[in-house]
């Protein structure tokens, strides 16, 4: 078909169209995907052999976690206050203080003082090929 012949024709479709109705009729195949959203990022926190000692790793706190060892747990805890977001500062004793509005949490996340009532969560990691994946929640 000719350039002239694609404008004489009623019946052609243009690219942009075709990409609406590929579109649709993917989301009328499978609906799931149609709305469909990037899953939480998973961070890799790098080797495992990193985390030998007891204790508190302050490294991916911009990123939305500490990395705690205790014995052999080795557990991911959100760096962000449960009152209003805030990032989570590091004490000396290894608790947390948030600087927003004076919520503190122990070493192992739980509320000491408020106004945050709820504790830190533990985020989901997983172990593949030697690193630690942490889940971090996007909102």
């Amino acid at each position: 078909m000719s350039h002239h012949d694609r404008h004489d024709n009623p019946e052609a479709m243009n690219r942009r169209q075709f990409l609406i109705l590929t579109a649709a009729c993917a989301a009328i195949i499978n609906p799931k995907y149609a709305c469909a959203r990037d899953p939480d990022p998973l961070i890799d926190a790098g080797p495992v052999g990193k985390y030998t000692s007891d204790g508190l790793y302050e490294g991916f706190r911009e990123l939305g976690f500490f990395v705690i060892r205790k014995g052999e747990k080795l557990i991911a805890l959100s760096s962000y206050c449960t009152h209003r977001k805030c990032l989570l500062k590091t004490e000396r004793d290894h608790s947390f203080y948030c600087r927003c509005h004076g919520s503190t949490f122990d070493p192992g996340g739980k509320v000491t003082a408020g106004p945050a009532t709820r504790d830190l969560p533990v985020l989901p990691t997983m172990n593949e090929k030697g690193h630690l994946l942490v889940r971090v929640p996007t909102t």
